[in-house]
């Protein structure tokens, strides 16, 4: 190693520690232990706590759904006009696809317990409007390949009046019966109270 390298290695040594302490003094608010001007440390009278942004304590209303109790989506039966004025609610459920799928905002409340700043009462938005009755698909379609001609694949759908229509007619002399797969497997049929077929995992 030469002399000229032997006094330039602890001389850029030197330089990258003073740059590392430049750039920590700019983010954390210089040497002197002052906190930024773009800071806001404020006390929030609900939960007595007052908001530091670098100790652990979060908004309240960042906290996953593990912290959380929210309430069901809000049903409102197609009252677009009521959704507009709250902002929130579910004005129809399901859809086969993602963007048939609607979002909406619920109520969440923080667990007791659980140390956060804000309120602890809040609206969280990204739920879908998707409600699940017990219905499974592969149930359903088995149902309707081996029992579709005495429609108890209609009786686990809930379509009552046409499952006994399909008893009668013995899956309208099988005729029926094989339209039903047809539709169940094409996503036509459905359950009766618009939920969604329950995932397997």
């Amino acid at each position: 190693m030469s002399l000229i390298d032997l006094i330039n290695t602890p001389l850029r040594v030197f330089l990258q520690f003073c740059i590392f302490l430049s750039i920590q003094g700019n983010v954390y608010g210089g040497g002197d232990g002052a906190p930024p001007l773009d800071i806001d440390y404020r006390m929030d009278e609900s939960t007595n706590f007052t908001y530091n942004p670098k100790s652990p304590l979060v908004y309240c209303s960042y906290l996953p759904f593990e912290f959380l109790n929210c309430s069901d989506p809000l049903d409102l039966n197609g009252n677009q006009s009521e959704r507009q004025r709250l902002g929130y609610g579910c004005t129809k459920w399901g859809g086969e696809k993602y963007e048939e799928v609607e979002i909406t905002k619920v109520v969440c409340e923080v667990f007791p317990g659980i140390e956060c700043y804000g309120n602890r009462t809040f609206l969280k938005d990204g739920f879908p409007c998707i409600k699940y009755n017990g219905h499974y698909f592969v149930t359903t379609l088995i149902y309707s390949v081996l029992l579709g001609f005495l429609g108890m694949d209609r009786f686990c759908l809930g379509h009552t009046g046409t499952a006994v229509g399909k008893l009668l007619t013995l899956g309208g002399l099988g005729i029926w019966w094989i339209i039903d797969v047809i539709l169940l497997v094409t996503g036509r049929l459905n359950p009766a109270d618009e939920s969604n077929w329950v995932p397997y995992y």
